[in-house]
């Protein structure tokens, strides 16, 4: 993903790469950050936070929550914006991350992509529509490196489909069944996780009613998607960071579509 953003934030007219992060030990620490993509930046990857944002608008976090939070602790202080796609936060995390937005403007959405914002919105509106007479079952499947499950956009999925259906996707989700399981609970907002291959993101929810079946499906065949999706949501908060307006805002914010 790192390699998706610089690729896109180089190609990208009006935004301009001024810092470069890797974990401490990385092997690319020093290097130009293009190198990757045969280009020359004048930026070398560096792993401290604080000198990477020095005269930074945005920066664009897709790592893991425990470096997330670190970055944006630093950007509060350094008063950057910030786009996090990092998924795996618990509720503590969001908790943490929504406190320092009351101080800079973040978009914080597991996924970045527009076709997955629209998925979201179409999937709340068929919940809506369909009532509680459809069984809900999300399904996602990932690439053989993805370390965590379900997907942090099967779970907007989920919470998308909750919230239309006035339940509680903390009671009312499955995340597994083996077994013995008994009758299905009306209720249940079932989820089921595909691991393999290099696959990037697939992600559809099923509505199962008496004599027939609703899909609404994304496939991502590359990365770039969310690439894009990140520099259209950096271009939003550095606009709010502009006009001094702080916040946690998500893709349909972003879209004008909430």
């Amino acid at each position: 993903m790192g390699q998706a953003l610089l690729e896109a934030v180089l190609a990208e007219a009006g935004i301009g790469l001024v810092g470069a992060l890797d974990v401490a030990g990385s092997p690319v620490l020093g290097r130009d950050a293009g190198e990757r993509l045969g280009r020359v930046t004048g930026v070398s990857v560096g792993a401290d936070i604080a000198p990477a944002i020095a005269g930074a608008d945005v920066l664009l976090d897709f790592t893991r929550p425990e470096g997330t939070l670190t970055h944006v602790r630093a950007c509060e202080r350094a008063a950057v914006a910030a786009v996090v796609g990092t998924t795996g936060l618990t509720a503590a995390d969001r908790r943490a991350l929504a406190e320092i937005a009351s101080s800079i403007p973040i978009v914080f959405a597991p996924n970045m992509s527009v076709g997955v914002t629209v998925l979201l919105r179409l999937v709340e509106q068929a919940a809506q529509l369909l009532g509680d007479g459809y069984d809900v079952e999300i399904v996602e499947m990932h690439h053989r490196h993805k370390v965590d499950a379900p997907s942090g956009t099967a779970l907007q999925l989920g919470a998308a489909v909750a919230q239309a259906l006035g339940r509680d996707l903390k009671s009312d989700a499955v995340f597994g069944r083996e077994g013995l399981t008994g009758e299905r609970r009306k209720e249940t907002i079932g989820f089921a996780t595909l691991r393999g291959g290099d696959v990037v993101g697939d992600h559809s929810v099923i509505f199962a009613g008496s004599g027939e079946r609703l899909e609404l499906t994304h496939k991502a065949g590359s990365r770039m998607n969310f690439a894009q999706g990140a520099l259209r949501a950096a271009r939003f908060v550095a606009a709010k960071r502009a006009q001094g307006v702080s916040g946690l805002f998500d893709m349909q914010d972003v879209m004008g579509i909430r």
